[in-house]
């Protein structure tokens, strides 16, 4: 029967020879972190080490680029001020929506075996409802198409979108005229009709604060005035004429009724007449008459 002695000394050898045993270990006990926007955000990091008491303690922010928090003992810029560390344990006030992101936390035991553990804490920032965005059209005309936009993007988790007419909360089924997107924020109508004239407005909401609703707007549905159906109907009548001519001509070509008589008429090409030669002087009759001295 083996003694206390007898096997501790074994065990003893084995955790000195251990290397995992001889490494600084870090953890988090909370690696994911959600707060409200403007409260206080606390990652938590722990860590042991086997021989160094005084390790290097480092937290950095991941991003495009990764940026120091806490370096050489005090925080960066942009952090200085309004944050604090415990141990190891990050805390940052009033934080915003640039605050969220993956934050590692790094410890450098040198004098152990292996000297650096880390541990990363994820960090959401949740905010709440903002005013959203809302288009609406002052006027429209009858029978055209029309899209309504309304967006926030501003709130953690995204929003989800809701439109009212006349302070009425829409809702889209089969039998409406109209299509609701929730999570874009679009109210779609295909055909506008005289009774979608109305008040618009629409309201943002998420899990974290009171929705908030943009201001409404006015929706005017108006008929096409008589000279612009007019100018419709005139440039309709102009263009199927011009179709309807395309098509007689093409007839009129396959029927051969428009090609062109390839039988030239001979014609005689005139040309004037040669002037006459001069007359040749015949030097032999030639009789000299006068006389003339110098």
């Amino acid at each position: 029967m083996y003694t206390m002695k007898t096997w501790a000394l074994p065990l003893l050898i084995t955790l000195l020879h251990c290397p995992v045993c001889l490494s600084v270990k870090v953890s988090s006990r909370k690696p994911k972190v959600e707060v409200h926007e403007h409260t206080n955000a606390v990652l938590q990091c722990e860590f042991s080490t086997v021989k160094d008491q005084n390790p290097r303690i480092e937290w950095k922010k991941k991003g495009k680029e990764v940026t120091f928090v806490y370096f050489n003992n005090k925080f960066t810029e942009s952090y200085a001020g309004r944050a604090k560390i415990e141990g190891a344990t990050l805390t940052i006030h009033s934080v915003t929506q640039k605050d969220s992101g993956e934050y590692r936390c790094e410890v450098t035991a040198s004098e152990d075996h292996d000297s650096l553990g880390e541990v990363t804490v994820t960090l959401n920032v949740l905010v709440p409802p903002h005013v959203p965005s809302c288009e609406v059209p002052s006027s429209v005309f009858v029978g055209s198409g029309l899209e309504l936009l309304c967006k926030d993007k501003l709130s953690v988790p995204p929003a989800t979108y809701r439109w009212y007419k006349d302070n009425k909360a829409l809702t889209a089924t089969a039998d409406t005229p109209y299509s609701i997107d929730t999570n874009k924020g679009t109210l779609k109508l295909k055909s506008v009709s005289k009774t979608d004239a109305g008040m618009y407005r629409c309201e943002s909401s998420n899990s974290v604060g009171a929705p908030k609703s943009c201001v409404a707007q006015q929706l005017k549905v108006i008929d096409y005035p008589l000279n612009m159906t007019i100018l419709i109907a005139g440039a309709a009548g102009f263009l199927m004429l011009i179709f309807l001519c395309c098509i007689c001509v093409c007839v009129c070509r396959r029927r051969g009724c428009c090609k062109k008589d390839r039988k030239t008429k001979s014609s005689k090409s005139f040309h004037p007449a040669p002037p006459p030669p001069p007359p040749v002087r015949n030097f032999k009759h030639y009789k000299q008459t006068h006389s003339f001295m110098v």
